[in-house]
């Protein structure tokens, strides 16, 4: 009997040392989680660390910035050890989180590069006693000066619903920059130069937007330091026409029962003393905005190409029918029943006309798009697109490279029209601009091809 106790004992002890180093002798590193905003710091900066260890538990980290030997330590904390109870029950902490401001300028230090260092050990008796050591470096570039940008155009003479072209220079790589008008935002492109360097954006005032609209360059550099620059502009003032539409029941019979709002929008009209004017009043709005913000999402793609040459043309032998930015007041049997602005220009000649390129470019729409009917969006490079709606047919397909003079369609009854026209639009971005502009070629010698010469004479540095 004895014999059976001793050898439990033995048993015992032996199963519990092995225990004992399989437990506290692991092998296991703690685990590290940094995230870095970006790997610029600016003045203005924190680091998210997150580490574990589920075996041992954590016992230390070190975190610390260096440059040049000069390290300066961001964070040290030792963690208490679990002692002879953490044998039996899981006292130790087995993981921590830190978010750290990091302010390289209070240390010393100077733009450029430098490195994190970032050191974790936990209680394992590996490493006679220091335990299991993960050591990382992470390389990173302190950028503490908000990006140079040099106005290279001096005239820069806008209108209200007008465009303009305006070229800078930066100096230094992974630079975002653009335009602000008021609140909307026109970005600048690299590419038209051969000088990457050189960035040049179209810009625009939409038809609300006057004198005192302010106007300025913006700038960003990969570490999040920005310059906000103004520069020299004139804006001139622009009145546009006032022009009311007569709505007749004769319109309404002819256009509004086959266009399609989706059976549930139709439903909401079945009801109402007049459905058809209902949901004309409908189409006008609701549908209209949504069409709207179609187009404009469609003219954002863009290439850093200037594929047109020249004055931009016109349908020819058509007749102006409704202006850019006509004040529009829609009436029914003498009542005022709706507004509306028009943004873009109404031509008017025969009947399925020949529809050509006003420039050459590429396709970026050609499909069905409510209110504009059969459309197609050109795009003319850095931002500039034109716009020909209503089109009876399309003869182009997206993405196809065209011409100016290139056949690309008829006039048509598409969409929400009353008669064979050709509605066409210039468009910057995001904005819809005075197509007039664009039919000028002495506008656009004095606002936009002049500056782009002028610049391609500048030797590269």
């Amino acid at each position: 009997m004895k014999k059976v106790v001793v050898s439990a004992l033995v048993i015992v002890t032996f199963i519990s040392f092995a225990w004992v180093l399989i437990n506290k002798f692991e092998g296991t590193l703690p685990s590290v989680d940094i995230k870095l905003p970006s790997q610029y710091l600016k003045k203005s900066y924190e680091m998210s660390v997150n580490i574990a260890d589920q075996k041992t538990g954590l016992r230390k980290i070190v975190i610390s910035i260096m440059q040049e030997g000069n390290e300066k330590v961001l964070l040290e904390k030792e963690y208490q050890a679990p002692g002879i109870s953490g044998f039996f029950s899981d006292t130790k902490i087995k993981q921590d989180a830190f978010l750290i401001p990091i302010e390289s300028w209070k240390y010393g230090m100077t733009d450029g590069e430098a490195v994190f260092r970032v050191m974790v050990s936990d209680f394992s008796w590996r490493g006679w006693g220091k335990g299991n050591i993960f050591y990382v470096e992470k390389k990173v570039t302190i950028d503490s000066k908000p990006p140079k940008v040099t106005i290279l155009t001096r005239r820069h003479n806008i209108e209200r619903g007008g465009s303009g072209l305006i070229i800078y220079k930066v100096f230094e790589k992974n630079i975002k920059t653009g335009i602000k008008v008021g609140n909307n935002y026109f970005p600048g492109h690299a590419g038209m130069f051969d000088d990457e360097n050189i960035h040049a954006a179209f810009f625009a005032l939409n038809h609300l937007q006057g004198p005192d609209t302010q106007i300025s360059v913006v700038a960003e550099d990969a570490a999040g330091n920005t310059t906000n620059r103004g520069f020299y502009h004139y804006i001139r003032d622009k009145r546009f026409k006032n022009d009311v539409l007569n709505i007749s029941d004769r319109f309404l019979e002819h256009t509004i029962p086959d266009f399609e709002i989706g059976i549930n929008a139709e439903n909401n009209f079945q009801n109402e003393k007049n459905p058809l004017l209902e949901k004309y009043l409908y189409i006008n709005g609701e549908i209209r905005k949504q069409n709207v913000e179609t187009i404009l999402s469609k003219s954002k793609v863009t290439e850093n190409k200037l594929y047109w040459n020249g004055r931009f043309s016109r349908l020819k032998g058509s007749a102006r029918r409704s202006g850019f930015a006509d004040r529009r007041v829609y009436k029914y049997k003498g009542k005022e029943i709706d507004k509306a602005v028009h943004l873009g220009i109404d031509l008017a000649s025969t009947s399925n006309a020949s529809v050509k390129a006003a420039n050459s470019g590429r396709v970026i729409f050609a499909a069905f798009e409510g209110i504009f009917g059969n459309t197609v969006i050109i795009d003319h490079g850095f931002g500039l697109c034109s716009l020909y709606a209503h089109l009876s047919q399309i003869s182009v397909n997206e993405n196809q490279l065209i011409e100016k003079g290139q056949d690309i369609g008829t006039t048509g009854l598409t969409g929400l029209t009353g008669g064979d026209h050709l509605h066409f639009s210039m468009i910057v971005n995001n904005v819809f601009v005075n197509p007039v502009e664009w039919w000028d070629s002495s506008w656009i010698k004095n606002n936009i091809t002049s500056k782009i010469e002028k610049i391609r004479q500048i030797p590269n540095d």
